[in-house]
């Protein structure tokens, strides 16, 4: 049987004799079935026509990234902290190329993904690599398509994964939407991997807190401030957004107030953080 994998957003199913009916992560408003109807491609067929390549986003951190452009095009980044290796967020594909790569820069120990539309084919990759942990959010626990013994769902607000790097639950994307602090990132000055929320601007000065980034449905007062005030209490020089080169250099920290307090003045929202 053949596992398949949504063309519009990467999540893939279970193995089975036919596509799924639905894909209900496409179907959630926060993302969209494409004009053509849903659409699904088997996991071989995803490794016959599409290859992932490595390049090095910081010290230490390692994107991955499909090419040509897969779903959603997001990057999964390969963190090497010293003590163990942490895949930040998945893309759908891995083969034998990708697991040689990586194996060269130490391997992978742990998988932690921000949210379900980066929950892609996360079974595959910790199956790679001897069934590793993958840590998510209880909350989100609904949105797994593909339930596996190796999901390690945590409850409450940070959860510690040791050698200086904590899971954070913001919020406002997902319930359980999980950012990553790594402390000892950027030579001691702190990293941290947002995925979408906050998304890196393009301009890489700025970031932005959005419900649904492709069908533009903005969140509240409350929530930037949530996240704002969640983020703030950490420290970090680099923030690392969803995509290739999506990163804010330099004083992340002072970037983050800065693009809260834009976004709040757009909304009509004046008072100070």
């Amino acid at each position: 049987m053949s596992s398949y994998v949504c063309i519009t957003c990467g999540t893939q199913y279970p193995p089975s004799p036919n596509p799924p009916a639905r894909c209900p992560i496409c179907e959630d408003e926060r993302q969209y079935v494409g004009h053509s109807g849903q659409e699904w491609t088997s996991f071989e067929e995803l490794q016959q026509k599409f290859r992932n390549s490595f390049f090095q986003e910081g010290p230490g951190i390692w994107g991955i990234v499909t090419e040509p452009k897969f779903a959603i095009g997001q990057r999964a980044l390969l963190l090497r902290t010293g003590a163990k290796n942490i895949l930040w967020d998945c893309v759908s594909l891995v083969d034998a190329d990708t697991v040689e790569m990586a194996r060269g820069l130490g391997g992978i120990d742990a998988i932690a993904v921000s949210h379900p539309h980066y929950y892609s084919s996360m079974i595959e990759w910790s199956r790679a690599f001897g069934n590793i942990p993958i840590y998510l959010h209880a909350d989100d626990r609904e949105w797994v398509q593909r339930p596996d013994p190796a999901i390690q769902f945590w409850s409450g607000e940070t959860h510690s994964l040791g050698g200086g790097l904590t899971l954070l639950r913001v919020g406002a994307h997902f319930p359980g939407y999980q950012v990553l602090h790594w402390s000892e990132a950027e030579d001691g000055a702190g990293a941290l991997f947002t995925g979408d929320m906050p998304q890196v601007c393009p301009d890489r000065r700025y970031v932005s807190f959005m419900y649904s980034y492709p069908n533009w449905i903005p969140v509240n007062a409350a929530t930037v401030r949530h996240v704002y005030n969640t983020l703030n209490q950490y420290q970090f020089s680099k923030l690392y957004g969803a995509f290739p080169g999506f990163t804010v250099e330099g004083n992340a920290m002072q970037a983050l107030r800065l693009s809260a307090e834009r976004y709040l003045r757009a909304i009509g929202d004046h008072a100070p953080l």
